[in-house]
């Protein structure tokens, strides 16, 4: 009889044999793992150690960049070790690469300010570099005008004196000319002369002479009347006063219109300019009287050249014609001068007073006139010049000057006409 052995009683050696080499195996492999973690950390330690030094990093430039962005980096939380390494790679690359952007956006807006800081400062420099011509204009024009200046008072003065002689002689020679030839007359009367004598008289022409000689002393009389006033309106013109004076405004505005008499006369282009005054009854105003003559001289000048445009450009006009008035209010004086020409835009208007402004062609105008006009007015005397002007309807020039006395300011010629 044969015996029957278990199926499972054959099979456990094989299957222990097979559970201790599966064990054997998850040990072998579970040591493998471990040491390729360990090997993976190892390797992993310097990127980790790296990423937390560029974030740092990225972090204090920001902050110099932008405080904002540096609160921003803060509240990021630290790289914990205990943390799963890959994810903590996965997140500070995500963190750098959005730091970058952050970077890169902050850049582009540091360039933008630093282009319009640039621009700024080259406008800056523009206006600057402006102002400096402006100054060296002036500066050179205040010279020549400041030289022109003395050289008319000198001229005035070595005029003065001759002329002062031969006006003062006239006198004495019109009363000596007149008591001779009354002497004569008695002699003729009294004494009829030698047939020899009386030829003679009557060849020169005793009875003319005697008529004529009288209106002859007279008209030399009014010549040197004439230079006497230019001499006189010369000096007041070019009057370099230093401190405030009380001046007589209509003696400055009469004295710049002698000067200018020649530019009044009719021209072969033109007839001539009228000038019409309506004086009203001014006090002595205090100012610095030198200056304000060139104001009226650059005023006039131009209310003329005004005039002058109209009639090359064959504007027919009845009279060409400058007015000039004048009155006294509570505690200023207020003067115009106005003219009949063409008129001027409010474009033209807005610019007028602009250094280096002229609509005069080139080499007739500097552009500087009334803009020291203006300063003049304003500045030395605390007062104000505008302009009132349509097109077609002339121009006026107002001025205003406080009655009471300015502040003592070293004075400076100013050019004329521009």
């Amino acid at each position: 009889m044969i015996a029957v052995v278990p199926k499972r009683i054959i099979l456990r050696p094989a299957l222990v044999y097979m559970a201790v080499s599966a064990g054997g195996a998850g040990v072998i492999l579970l040591l493998v793992v471990f040491l390729f973690i360990c090997h993976l950390n190892r390797r992993l330690q310097p990127i980790l150690a790296e990423c937390n030094h560029l974030r740092t990093a990225d972090a204090e430039r920001l902050g110099r960049l932008s405080p904002i962005a540096h609160q921003t980096i803060d509240s990021l939380p630290p790289i914990n070790q205990a943390q799963d390494e890959l994810g903590i790679l996965a997140d500070t690359v995500h963190q750098v690469a959005r730091q970058l952007h952050q970077s890169f956006t902050l850049l582009e807006e540091s360039n933008e300010q630093l282009e319009t800081r640039v621009q700024e400062r080259t406008e800056e420099l523009a206006k600057t570099l402006e102002n400096l011509q402006e100054t060296q204009s002036q500066l050179v024009q205040t010279e020549k005008m400041s030289s022109l200046g003395q050289m008319v008072a000198g001229i005035a003065h070595e005029i003065n004196n001759p002329v002062n002689f031969i006006y003062g002689n006239l006198g004495y020679a019109e009363k000596y000319t007149q008591d001779m030839l009354e002497a004569i007359a008695l002699y003729q009367m009294h004494c009829p002369p030698h047939p020899a004598i009386q030829q003679h008289l009557d060849k020169s022409e005793l009875e003319y002479v005697a008529e004529d000689f009288p209106k002859l002393i007279a008209s030399m009389q009014t010549g040197t009347q004439r230079i006497r006033d230019i001499v006189v309106s010369l000096r007041n013109f070019s009057r370099l006063d230093d401190s405030v004076q009380p001046t007589s405004i209509h003696e400055g505005i009469d004295s710049t219109l002698l000067i200018l008499k020649h530019r009044l006369t009719a021209q072969s282009c033109r007839s001539e300019i009228k000038v019409t005054k309506s004086y009203g009854d001014l006090p002595l105003v205090n100012c610095y009287a030198g200056l304000l003559n060139q104001v009226f001289m650059n005023l006039l000048a131009n209310a003329i050249d005004v005039l002058e445009e109209d009639a090359d450009a064959d504007q027919k006009k009845l009279q060409p014609t400058v007015h000039i008035s004048t009155q006294a209010e509570v505690d200023r004086v207020v003067i115009g001068i106005a003219d009949n020409g063409k008129g001027m835009t409010e474009a033209t208007k807005a610019k007028l007073f602009n250094a280096f402004f002229t609509t005069k062609p080139v080499g007739k105008g500097t552009g500087l006139g009334l803009s020291i006009s203006r300063q003049i007015i304003v500045e030395k005397h605390g007062g104000t010049l505008d302009c009132v002007s349509e097109p077609g309807q002339g121009t006026e020039f107002i001025i205003t000057l406080p009655l009471q006395a300015v502040g003592n300011q070293t004075t400076t010629a100013v050019p004329v006409a521009g």
